[in-house]
């Protein structure tokens, strides 16, 4: 019998660093490093709805080792930001292209790079003769709509080999300009309503190849809409183009990354989305194995910092004023709490060698129970641990917290993933932090004080507690901008709120339920790139958002800085960029798509921070289900945080479990301008 191994937790991290002087040696290692292959897609705000398609893309490729990177702006044809990938796909309807543009997206072709002309790309660039002719080679006339079946011409070529024909309602193209040098591995039968256009003819070529310099195109004319999308014969078709395209360098990468296979087996599965048939739970992989699967920006590279049996459980972290990572573990969370004798603890993480993995674990204090926030300040640490306040102190420089004080208690406890969490100091001297709506009820100072989910502060000696704002249902988010704005996200349906006007100052009518604070969502869909998502509830979107801390380092990029903000949602397996745009008093979001996004069903961010060294590390739950009340029909019910250890241990009462391997790991992320060689 295979050994059940323990879950364990994680945290990961990204850093962008500047390697501009790096040297040829590092360079021409990096260049041949095994990896996944990045895809830009070019889309445009058209009737193509190009930014629905490619989540599509994202969830079909994730896994295959094919990172899609989106745009819509025409000026991001440049060769700075075009060399950082391998292919471009196109799928808009941009008529014309300026001169710059299209010099660079020429250039980048005939260097070596990939472009995949999809559907209406063939209708792109009109004002440039050698896009349509030499580049694409055939530009779209004319189209009806009907039920298309693939034919395809040259079976045995290693694109289309073993492919399976595939039926797709789609726009029925006709093209013109088609050049006699096509390599034609599809066609369609024109059929009677497009005779006349057509006349003698009886197929349209529908995919084919060219060669573009040292470049390589490849086209399809299918892709309208997500009927065609949607279908797996076409995502794969569009998979074996763009690894051919990219070249064979690049491709031999792709493969020698080997990234481990998902495995499943049969079990009892929580299915509240009503999937037909068996339902199939994928084995968890080790931390090499899973990391593979994972999609960060173009510009940044993953580490590993630590990993189990070192830490285990993590759900917060922050670091002392030696640049020192202390991870908050909760191996209590979420039905076991404990008044006295937990199991849970902080430990101090260091790196004494300097090689950037921590070497070094001290326990900083033990017996601890479903502790879910905490912050530096007064020379201690600040925890909550509904239903108290806790303040943990070292006297005595031997790293471990010899002073434990409760500085006010009243956090609710009737549901543990509804408590305090993501503590932060503020500017004004006083403790921040969100509350679910297991809300806060008792005396502070000589206030009585009550108050159900939102943002709260508090003096750090205890004197004061005030309730900020409310908001809409659930919350696990806290983040503060450098100007002193106050922003969150709440778990359902708001993964943006935004504290306008404190409760302090904004005392509505009794009959009125206005609030000083609101959503910024502008966008409900989250972006995963698997469809392999599991959710109790709003289906697609953010359901377990938590965090919302603002990049303030300068180490990343200037769009980052005190504009993007992280909120995880284990739910989807991604770390959300959540771009934050002044919008008049107010604010809005802006679609940024995400920092980290896993095809491994069991990888779970749940809190992603800043760090001294100016990377934002982030925490992994690692669980395959995060959900609350995952449990199969007619199973006992539980209450679980969305961001918690794991109901496939806790709560599924009724399958087996067999070599699970629950693996938390801490990941480190440097973002690295590597050149690669064409």
């Amino acid at each position: 019998m295979k050994k059940l191994l323990i879950l364990i937790g994680l945290a990961t991290a990204f850093a962008q660093c500047a390697r501009q002087s790096a040297t040829q040696t590092s360079v021409r290692q990096e260049a041949t490093k095994p990896r996944r292959t990045e895809i830009l897609f070019l889309g445009d705000n058209g009737h193509h709805k190009p930014i629905e398609r490619v989540p599509q893309l994202m969830a079909a490729l994730g896994n295959k080792g094919i990172n899609i990177t989106y745009t819509d702006k025409l000026e991001d044809l440049n060769s700075e930001n075009l060399n950082k990938y391998d292919g471009l796909l196109i799928f808009a309807n941009w008529d014309s292209i300026p001169k710059p543009q299209e010099k660079a997206l020429l250039d980048y072709v005939s260097s070596g790079k990939g472009l995949i002309p999809v559907h209406c790309a063939s209708y792109c660039f009109r004002n440039s003769t050698e896009y349509v002719d030499k580049v694409v080679g055939g530009q779209f006339w004319r189209h009806r709509m009907d039920t298309i079946q693939t034919r395809f011409t040259q079976p045995n070529n290693p694109i289309v080999a073993g492919l399976p024909s595939f039926k797709a309602y789609d726009e029925t193209y006709l093209h013109s300009h088609l050049q006699a040098d096509n390599n034609v591995l599809a066609v369609r039968d024109i059929k009677a309503d497009q005779e006349k256009d057509k006349p003698g003819q009886k197929e349209e070529p529908y995919t084919w190849t060219r060669q573009y310099g040292k470049g390589r195109v490849f086209y399809t004319a299918y892709g309208h809409d997500e009927r065609t999308w949607s279908q797996p014969g076409f995502q794969q078709l569009l998979e074996r183009g763009i690894l051919w395209a990219v070249g064979d360098d690049v491709k031999k990468l792709h493969d020698d990354l080997k990234p481990q296979a998902f495995t499943y087996h049969d079990a009892n599965l929580p299915n509240y989305e009503k999937r037909p048939g068996p339902q199939l739970e994928q084995n968890p992989l080790s931390p090499e194995e899973s990391m593979k699967h994972i999609q960060v920006p173009v510009d940044f590279t993953l580490d590993l910092f630590a990993h189990e049996p070192n830490v285990m459980h993590p759900i917060a972290m922050a670091w002392d004023e030696r640049g020192r990572l202390y991870a908050l573990i909760t191996k209590d969370y979420p039905n076991e709490r404990k008044p006295e004798g937990g199991s849970d603890y902080i430990v101090i993480c260091e790196d004494t060698d300097k090689d950037g993995k921590a070497d070094k674990f001290t326990n900083f204090a033990e017996g601890l129970s479903i502790p879910t926030g905490m912050a530096f300040a007064n020379g201690g640490l600040y925890v909550s641990q509904a239903p108290h306040m806790l303040f943990l102190q070292d006297t005595n420089g031997d790293d471990k917290a010899d002073v434990k004080k409760i500085v006010f208690t009243g956090f609710g406890t009737f549901d543990t993933h509804a408590g305090p969490s993501n503590l932060h100091y503020g500017f004004d001297n006083w403790i921040w932090g969100s509350v679910g709506y297991s809300g806060f009820k008792g005396k502070v100072g000589a206030d009585s004080v009550k108050f159900s989910q939102g943002f709260f502060r508090f003096k750090p000696d205890g004197s004061k507690l005030e309730y900020m704002t409310s908001t809409s249902n659930n919350t696990w988010g806290l983040g503060l901008q450098e100007t002193g704005d106050i922003f969150g996200s709440t778990a359902n349906n708001s993964h943006g709120w935004y504290m306008a006007i404190p409760n302090q100052y904004f005392h509505g009518a009794p009959h009125l339920r206005e609030n000083g604070s609101r959503s910024t969502d502008t966008h409900k869909d989250m972006k995963p790139i698997t469809e392999k998502v599991r959710q109790v509830d709003v289906f697609g979107g953010f359901t377990a958002a938590a965090g919302h801390n603002f990049y303030t380092a300068r180490a990343f990029p200037k769009k980052y800085w005190n504009t993007i903000a992280f909120v995880a949602e284990p739910t989807g397996h991604i770390l959300h960029q959540n771009v934050m745009q002044k919008s008049g008093t107010n604010f809005e979001d802006a679609e940024g798509f995400n920092l980290m996004a896993g095809a491994d069903e069991w990888f779970a961010p749940v809190f992603a921070e800043v760090g001294p060294d100016g990377a934002v590390w982030v925490v992994d739950w690692y669980s395959y289900i995060i959900q609350h009340n995952p449990t199969p029909k007619g199973l006992p019910m539980a209450q679980e945080m969305p961001t918690k250890r794991h109901s496939a241990i806790l709560l599924m009462v009724g399958f087996t479990v067999l070599a699970i391997k629950m693996h938390h790991l801490i990941h480190r992320w440097r973002c690295a301008k590597i050149a690669r060689m064409s």
